[in-house]
This record gives structure tokens, C-alpha cells and sequence, in this order.
């Protein structure tokens, strides 16, 4: 474990996954060598999401570029590509697609600029209700779904791993509340996360993935499954940690330090 982050005054600093100071034109360069770009965010950090709309804007000017969001789920696909594809309005959108609270302030940008810039955008994570019964009855009460239900979903069952550290350690948090439920339900978002990357990176493109950084974080959750579906694939992956904050070698291939009085964006 490295020593806790200094105090500065600056907004950010870029490190490398040695923690070694880095800069941003050293992850650009870096993310242009990879297929995919994992870019795990703090939901609430306004420098996450500037730096996920500098980044995506650097990528595309070079590449063919695809977006994915886990902040859209399977089944609000077609109405996401109906609002990119000018047949719906912004209101008849966000009546329909199940948007996160903070989507105007910090996703509105990415989905714009997408939509200008006629990028195919991927709403990558299994519907909430899905992953809900997940949380309640472990896997049991996804198999039975019928067809229909199940594409909105990573094939059944799911490759899983208990013994993860991440998931271990979701289990140590939540011990008598959601019991080993909950890092199945976990995965199961990462794994639908994962297939629907699987699914849509097209050869000679790039794609760029935005998730909550414990989604990537020490190259499980997603990537684990991503190495299930397509182990050949060249990852590159940022992670967003606040100034202060114990962190490891390794957790990512660079990652964003947040000064810690930056405010958040809700």
C-alpha cells in the first residue's frame, strides 16, 4: 500500500499505475494503443466527467470511436439510439430512458457530443430490476427468465468467482444485510457490462468504456469477464481516486488523483 497522498493546491495530478507522477498526454497516448478504454469514474466528481469528455473528444479525432455507458441499461438501447439518431426529441428522451439524476450535468455532455458527432453509443448494464432479484435470490431467479428477458443479459449462467478480491471485499462490507447476494449481484452487472463491450467493439475501432471505478478497479469486475468473452483484446484502464485516499500499485494503468475540496457534482 502507498502512503496517503499529499495536500495541493490543484485540482488533479496523474499518476502512473507505479504511482509514479505522470500527465495527460502520456494517458493519451497510452489509450491510443488500446482497443478499449476503461475510464472508472467517481459518480460524483465533476473531474471524472471533465476528463471523460477531454479524453473521448482526443480519442475520436484520431479513431473510429464507440461509446459505452453503464449508465444505460440493455433495454433503453433503442430509445438511446433513436435520441442519437435525431426520431425523438431531448423530452420524449428523458421521459423514457431512465436517466441517472445527475445525467444533465454529467453525461448530458458525453451523450451531445455523441449525438453531434454521429458516435454509436452502448447502453452496456443489465436492467436494475434484474440485477434487484439478483440481490434478493442470487442467481436462481435470473436462470429462469424466459428468452425475451434473458438478451438484456451475459448468457446464462454466468462464469463467477467468489473469491475475487473485490467481490470478497463487498462481501466483508455488507455481512447480514445482503449476505453473498450482493457481489452476485455485482457481477452480473460486469458481466453484461463485459458482453456488451464483447459484443459491439468492432476490429480497427476504439472503445471507450465509462463505469464506476469499482467496476475496473485492479483489473476485475468487468475486464475480468472481458477476458471470459474476449481475452484478446488490448485494455487500458483509468481510475479516479480522491487526494488522501489510500490506494495501491496496480489498481489501474493510470490513475486520476481528485483534490480533496473539489466540490461534487451533486
Amino acid at each position: 500500500m502507498s502512503p496517503m497522498f499529499g495536500q495541493k493546491a490543484e485540482s488533479h495530478k496523474i499518476l502512473n499505475g507505479k504511482l509514479k507522477k505522470s500527465n495527460y498526454k502520456k494517458l493519451l497516448k497510452s489509450a491510443q494503443k488500446a482497443d478499449v478504454v476503461f475510464f472508472g469514474e467517481m459518480h460524483d466528481d465533476p473531474i471524472s466527467h471533465w476528463m471523460e469528455l477531454t479524453l473521448l473528444k482526443d480519442l475520436h479525432k484520431n479513431n473510429e470511436l464507440i461509446l459505452a455507458l453503464e449508465m444505460f441499461e440493455r433495454d433503453n438501447q433503442e430509445v438511446l439510439s433513436e435520441y442519437l439518431n435525431g426520431n425523438i426529441d431531448l423530452e420524449t428522451f428523458q421521459s423514457k430512458a431512465r436517466l441517472w439524476n445527475n445525467y444533465d450535468t454529467d453525461y448530458a455532455p458525453l451523450i451531445e457530443y455523441a449525438k453531434d458527432n454521429h458516435l454509436k453509443v452502448i447502453a452496456s448494464n443489465i436492467p436494475r430490476r434484474y440485477a434487484t432479484m439478483v440481490y434478493k435470490e442470487g442467481f436462481v431467479a435470473i436462470e429462469g427468465l424466459v428468452g425475451e428477458e434473458k438478451v438484456f443479459m451475459a448468457p446464462l449462467p454466468i462464469p463467477y468467482d467468489p473469491n475475487l478480491p473485490g467481490y470478497q471485499k463487498m462481501l466483508n462490507m455488507v455481512e447480514g444485510h445482503g449476505g453473498e447476494n450482493f457481489p452476485k449481484a455485482q457481477a452480473i452487472k460486469d458481466a453484461t457490462m463485459a458482453h456488451s463491450i464483447a459484443q459491439n467493439f468492432k476490429q480497427g475501432s476504439k472503445l471507450f468504456h465509462a463505469n464506476g471505478k469499482y467496476h475496473s478497479d485492479n483489473f476485475e469486475g468487468i475486464i475480468w469477464y472481458l477476458n471470459k468473452y474476449n481475452p484478446n483484446l488490448n485494455v487500458l484502464t483509468i481510475s479516479t481516486v480522491m487526494e488522501g485516499e489510500e490506494t495501491s500499485v496496480g489498481i489501474a494503468d493510470f490513475i486520476i488523483v481528485v483534490d480533496e475540496n473539489m466540490p461534487k457534482s451533486y
